[in-house]
Formats: C-alpha cells, sequence, structure tokens
C-alpha cells in the first residue's frame, strides 16, 4: 500500500516518468477494520520512532449529545447504518461515519439529576422505583430554585428511545 503520487498523471494528464524506487516515507498501512469487542489495541511503531495505537476491536466509545451541550464515556451496542457499505454493519467493524447504537444510561443519569425529571421511563411506574430515582433524591432549596430555571424539553421519539435504554 502506497501513499505517494508518483503513480498518479498530472493535471493535464501526461504520465510522470518514473525516476526513483518507492521509499519508507511514502509507505500506507492496512485498514485496521476495527471491530465491535472487548477493546484490543496495538501499537504500530512509525516515523521519527513514535507510536500510533490501532484498536483492532472496541467496546466503548465517548459520544456527544449535541442539544445539550454535554459528552460521556458510553457502551457500543450495535453497528446500526453504514452509508458505504452494509458488510459492514453485518460484521459489526466500526469506521467514521458508521451509525451505531449506544447505551444510554450514562445520558439518561446526566438528565435525571440536571432536570429532576425521569426521562424515558413508563408513566406507570410502582411507587418504589419512583423512590429509587435519582430524579426524586433530596435537594437543597437553593438548587431546587436552579432546576426550576432550568427548561427542558426532550422530542417524544427521543424519549422513546431512552424508554428502551439504547
Amino acid at each position: 500500500i502506497s501513499r505517494d503520487s508518483r503513480h498518479k498523471r498530472s493535471h493535464t494528464g501526461a504520465k510522470r516518468a518514473h525516476y526513483r524506487k518507492k521509499r519508507k516515507f511514502e509507505l500506507g498501512r492496512q485498514a485496521a477494520n476495527t471491530k465491535l469487542a472487548p477493546k484490543r489495541i496495538h501499537e504500530v511503531r512509525v516515523r521519527g520512532g513514535n507510536k500510533k495505537f490501532r484498536a483492532m476491536r472496541l467496546e466503548s466509545g465517548n459520544y456527544s449529545w449535541g442539544s445539550e451541550s454535554i459528552s460521556r464515556s458510553t457502551r457500543i451496542v450495535a453497528v446500526v447504518y453504514n452509508a458505504s457499505n452494509n458488510e459492514l454493519v453485518r460484521t459489526n467493524t466500526l469506521v467514521k461515519g458508521a451509525i451505531v447504537q449506544i447505551d444510554a444510561t450514562p445520558f439518561r443519569q446526566w438528565y435525571e439529576n440536571r432536570y429532576a425529571k425521569v426521562l424515558g421511563k413508563k408513566r406507570q411506574q410502582t411507587a418504589t422505583e419512583e423512590e429509587k430515582s435519582d430524579a426524586n433524591k433530596p435537594r437543597s432549596k437553593h438548587l431546587l430554585a436552579k432546576i426550576a430555571g432550568r427548561q427542558s424539553a426532550v422530542e417524544p421519539a427521543l424519549d422513546s428511545q431512552f424508554g428502551s435504554g439504547r
């Protein structure tokens, strides 16, 4: 695999003359094809004796909730869609631009703590479950006033996704 541009034609379409062999600094490496599995990372020695870390398998990642401006490290459940190739979905291969399903727990916990509202739960809850939830823990008057000033509105579709936990 080569990263040189000597094998390409010039902008006018002329073929370039060969004037040297391939060089070490022009080399390219095989794609990692990161799979969804327990973490396995290989070290690759690169130019200058530096190291790159090639993820062979991963099970978690850092994801952000754009409208709320937060990010949390969470478990990846599955690869759901990939615009480039359906085989990458079938084999659970993680690449840039792949749509993945993640575990919603860290985001739900953050939301319940910040807004003191239950997110994604069914409306008919038993009394014991409601008492256990983060939304109903004791808070100071100062904190209750702060929470009252915060506006939150989650779309019903997103709320149902939190209900499934993904």
